[in-house]
């Protein structure tokens, strides 16, 4: 017990409520207790106890932090720190009931981290990056991203402080650490409006009539499912664009004109199967139409300065000067050469 004028640490309040309970079970059961023992069973029950505190916190609060935060990486985020400062606290419980004081641990704590701090350091950089993703807000939880130079795209299927999880569309996962994640191009298709546009590049002939390829292209992408078919225009930063497919006049190239069809999808998840669709019905209804989709030709020129050729065509019958047909021909060049 204290004398009067002198100060009980935690780590020695610790050790005597360990003897005290040594010695009540001691007197209990007749048989003396060895201290470390009862300070194992306590050093159980109170992680065991701080597991349960946790979980009853989490269930108590994780509506409330949910409502306050609105962003799941943030929440989640909010509710492990939580679960963590318990275990913490279960922790020092424990390590007093062994009679190590606070001092002593912020003192080992200081020279392991000195020691492993070039071995912690990608750790500690990913945390930090961490933090950053999480007031950046660059992408959330569920939207759908793609890593410009993997080109792999996915969903972001959960935030941490050292890695971002993402659900691939390949049904894969992908873990990258943040540190890199921040260094990375990444396009976040779902994360202010789930409307996506695409293109399509056709080229018509000269000789077709191009008012009237445009309008079949247009109305082809119009009846494909998921296309937006009009409406009010999309706003984007400062401009707006057609939301009905517009198909533009891109240039004029060497064999027809090059035409750009522009249309709006309502979500990005199928992005490829769009593209397939769109295609597949407007090369249906090219066919059936008065346009025609040109291919290179090659054209050979001779002019005076291009020598002389001799071409002559056969079909196979002997030819007038040939007696013997093919094989006196073959002879006779033999005999030539």
């Amino acid at each position: 017990m204290a004398q009067p004028g002198t100060t009980t640490s935690a780590g020695t309040a610790g050790q005597s409520v360990a003897a005290w309970l040594a010695d009540l079970l001691g007197g209990l059961v007749g048989l003396p207790v060895p201290d470390l023992l009862v300070k194992v069973v306590l050093s159980a029950v109170v992680m065991v106890t701080g597991y349960y505190v946790a979980g009853l916190l989490i269930q108590l609060l994780g509506r409330r932090i949910a409502r306050r935060f609105r962003r799941p990486s943030v929440s989640r985020t909010a509710l492990r720190l939580l679960r963590l400062g318990v275990f913490l606290g279960s922790a020092l419980i424990v390590v007093n009931l062994f009679g190590v004081s606070l001092g002593n641990i912020a003192l080992s704590v200081t020279v392991f981290s000195a020691v492993l701090g070039v071995v912690l350091a990608p750790v500690v950089g990913s945390i930090i990056s961490g933090l950053f993703l999480l007031a950046d807000q660059p992408y959330e939880v569920g939207d759908m991203i793609r890593i410009v130079d993997s080109d792999q795209t996915g969903f972001v299927e959960d935030i941490t402080l050292r890695y971002t999880k993402v659900f691939t569309l390949d049904n894969t996962f992908l873990v990258v650490p943040n540190g890199t994640m921040r260094e990375r191009d990444v396009m976040n298709y779902s994360a202010e409006d789930t409307r996506t546009r695409l293109s399509l590049d056709v080229t018509v002939t000269y000789e077709g009539d191009l008012d009237e390829a445009r309008q079949i292209i247009e109305q082809a992408a119009a009846d494909c499912e998921n296309v937006i078919r009009g409406g009010p225009d999309i706003r984007i930063g400062a401009a707006r664009y057609p939301a009905a497919p517009t198909c533009y006049i891109e240039s004029f190239a060497d064999h027809g004109v090059q035409l750009r069809l522009r249309y709006w999808v309502r979500e990005p998840y199928k992005l490829l199967t769009m593209r397939s669709r769109v295609q597949e019905e407007v090369w249906t209804r090219l066919n059936d139409a008065d346009v025609e989709i040109p291919y290179p030709h090659s054209h050979l020129v001779f002019d005076d300065t291009s020598g002389q050729l001799d071409v002559r065509t056969s079909d196979g019958r002997p030819q007038p000067g040939d007696r013997d047909g093919p094989e006196g021909r073959a002879t006779r060049r033999d005999g030539e050469s």
